[in-house]
């Protein structure tokens, strides 16, 4: 899969080891998805095995992710599955999910305000 191809190329060239160990967990994270499409009978077989991989900490946050990690989940299908522009698609749900995912886990621990958060 083309997703998980850019992400090894991204980890061969990181410096910072804190995104260099998200990037390993995030692989093998989607390479779990992989054998979980690999086995699954249907999409929601698939969306349900999937939400509880290990996204946070024994997925004690992953339904905060939501919003983001099921269409993920939906578009990391439909990669699997083929077609034409399913890869772009994954690549551009990724995208959307691991800004989504650090700006609320990792986005909480800041202590400069956020910009829309100013009175």
């Amino acid at each position: 899969m083309r997703l998980i191809q850019e992400l090894e190329a991204a980890l061969a060239g990181e410096e910072s080891l804190f995104r260099a160990q998200l990037l390993r967990e995030d692989l093998t994270r989607l390479k779990t998805l992989k054998k979980l499409a690999e086995t699954s009978e249907s999409l929601e077989a698939f969306l349900k095995q999937g939400f509880f991989i290990g996204w946070t900490p024994g997925d004690a946050r992953t339904f905060e992710l939501k919003p983001a990690l099921e269409p993920l989940l939906v578009a990391f299908h439909a990669a699997f599955e083929g077609g034409e522009d399913t890869q772009e698609r994954l690549v551009a749900a990724w995208r959307a999910f691991d800004a989504f995912r650090m700006e609320r886990l990792v986005g909480c621990l800041s202590r400069v305000p956020r910009p829309d958060n100013r009175n």
